[in-house]
């Protein structure tokens, strides 16, 4: 048993003798509970941002070749421009919320920046799921229509020889199309495991305080 069904046992069992006391206690567990959990939602975007940024210095010498060779390279770098821009901007969200939910001192207060809080992390696993998607639709649209140029650079990078255009391109978005299921479902595993472990202790807390509320 935690500390705070002790204390809420506690608060049950002695609410007509310390009833102030009891509920000062159980509001201030939940303030630190709420407060300590949006502070890993904040730390964990900063580590997800890095990841990536990581992600992308391992990325082969020949992949960023061929990108710039069909002309995808200041469309990447304007989709970066703009991914980092919104990015940042969730990330100053999440300290926002932070500070808001540490220095709250009123129970009503406290539920309302947890549900500002769940709204937020919401639309950001929504932002960078539906970013992703676009983003993997948008290039092999960009390839689709650039399918002479794709298959010009592909066989001299690589000596491709032997093979047709029309069969060298239906293989190679199969290929695409698997990749980009494999990641979104990456991406979307991560955010069910991480951020929804938690935000259902959030919802949990919010719902403790709803008790205490009235």
């Amino acid at each position: 048993m935690d500390e705070l069904e002790i204390l809420k046992k506690q608060w049950q069992s002695q609410e007509q003798v310390l009833p102030h006391l009891s509920y000062n206690d159980i509001y201030k567990m939940l303030l630190k509970k709420s407060s300590s959990i949006v502070k890993w939602i904040f730390y964990i975007s900063i580590a997800e941002i890095l990841f990536w940024t990581l992600l992308s210095f391992l990325v082969p010498e020949s992949s960023t070749k061929f990108s710039d060779d069909i002309g995808l390279h200041n469309i990447l770098i304007g989709v970066n421009v703009l991914n980092y821009s919104v990015f940042g901007f969730f990330i100053f969200l999440f300290y926002r919320n932070y500070r808001k939910i540490s220095t709250t001192d009123s129970i009503k207060d406290l539920m309302k920046n947890i549900l500002r809080t769940r709204k937020t992390v919401k639309y950001f696993v929504i932002y960078n799921v539906t970013a992703s998607v676009l983003l993997i639709i948008g290039i092999n649209f960009y390839y689709y229509v650039n399918q002479d140029i794709v298959f010009r650079f592909m066989t001299e990078d690589y000596g491709i020889t032997n093979i047709s255009q029309e069969r060298f391109m239906k293989m190679f978005f199969v290929i695409q199309i698997l990749f980009g299921i494999v990641m979104i479902g990456f991406v979307l595993l991560f955010y069910r495991i991480v951020y929804g472990i938690l935000l259902r202790r959030l919802h949990k807390n919010y719902k403790e305080l709803k008790k205490i509320e009235v």
